[in-house]
């Protein structure tokens, strides 16, 4: 009955040591009582034939006994996690590769860079239903901060903490790359793709940004790159015994090498300059072409515990209506 059941508060089920203790009580109580009316035989009485209402005079002791035994299961309330259904979706297989480097706190976007590419992120995925995506930082390495999910909560709440300084400062985009590569190489999906957003020039790492493209294009991934950064110069923050202090600072995007990235993988290159370009390179990104997989989604449990409820109260009525009718006891 409970195989495939869970409880949310399984401690309540020790309320049901109480059943079998009101029983016991029932019985010797019933063994307790004594006759109102005395006789000195009852061997007169043997050839009156037993009524059904004598042979049911139990019966409400046992409905609200079953009664009680529906109501604490339902408060313990059973759920049912293995109730998700496979179902062909409209989706894609996506790895967020984000740039975290200390040049990403400039503040040619508001209020810099890098929260500026997490704000747009974020509701990228939010407006998605049934992609999984992963999400992938580098600066000097790279790492994964998220594997291929479609619980976006637990994917936004890691987005929401990264921040510069997590990893040694570098720009590592080909182990960017590989680590995103790395992600969706095992994916099943016939669309897999890598979203690349960088603001510098690729000055670390093991892995050549063009060989990472290279490989990347035999597993069947496209790449869209994104530069972000203004013309020309921008304001870069820089803390001083006085304070925060800003000097302007050369952008420099390695526009080329982006470029070919995308050309390899049979993506796009976009370069975003401020906020609203980098929300509408997200949004036509969005728009991308979806493929069909199959997907088994078991993120909401399957709440049971109203079925119980009803039955618990339905047995009480009974017990009610037979108590008080057709096996109403006579003081």
């Amino acid at each position: 009955m409970f195989k495939e059941i869970s409880f949310a508060y399984p401690w309540i089920l020790y309320f049901l040591l109480v059943i079998p203790i009101l029983a016991a009580w029932y019985i010797w109580q019933g063994r307790k009582k004594l006759a109102a009316i005395t006789y000195s035989s009852l061997r007169m009485f043997n050839k009156i034939p037993v009524t059904l209402r004598e042979r049911l005079r139990h019966l409400p002791f046992v409905l609200r006994m079953l009664a009680l035994l529906f109501l604490i299961i339902a408060l313990a309330r059973p759920q049912n996690f293995s109730a998700g259904q496979s179902v062909n979706s409209e989706g894609i297989d996506i790895a967020m590769v984000l740039d975290i480097s200390g040049s990403m706190l400039a503040e040619d976007f508001k209020p810099n860079r890098l929260e500026a590419a997490k704000e747009v992120i974020d509701k990228f995925v939010s407006a998605r239903t049934t992609d999984r995506i992963g999400l992938v930082i580098f600066s000097r390495e790279a790492f994964t901060q998220c594997p291929l999910t479609i619980d976006y909560s637990v994917l936004r709440n890691l987005l929401g903490g990264i921040k510069t300084g997590m990893i040694e400062d570098g720009t590592a985009i080909g182990n960017g790359i590989a680590n995103g590569v790395n992600r969706l190489k095992d994916s099943n999906a016939e669309s897999k793709v890598i979203i690349l957003l960088t603001d510098g020039v690729n000055n670390a790492g093991e892995v050549d940004p063009v060989s990472a493209a290279e490989i990347a294009s035999t597993f069947g991934i496209r790449i869209y790159t994104i530069g972000v950064g203004t013309r020309g110069e921008a304001p870069y923050p820089v803390q001083t015994p006085f304070g925060t202090r800003y000097q302007m600072v050369p952008v420099e995007i390695d526009e080329a090498i982006l470029k070919k990235i995308a050309e390899i993988t049979g993506g796009e290159y976009f370069r975003a300059t401020n906020n609203k370009a980098l929300e509408e390179i997200y949004n036509k990104i969005d728009k991308m072409e979806k493929t069909k997989i199959e997907i088994t989604s078991y993120r909401n449990a399957k709440e049971l515990f109203a079925g119980y409820l009803e039955i618990g109260f339905l047995l009480l009525i009974l017990e009610l209506l037979a108590s008080k009718t057709i096996l109403r006891k006579l003081p």
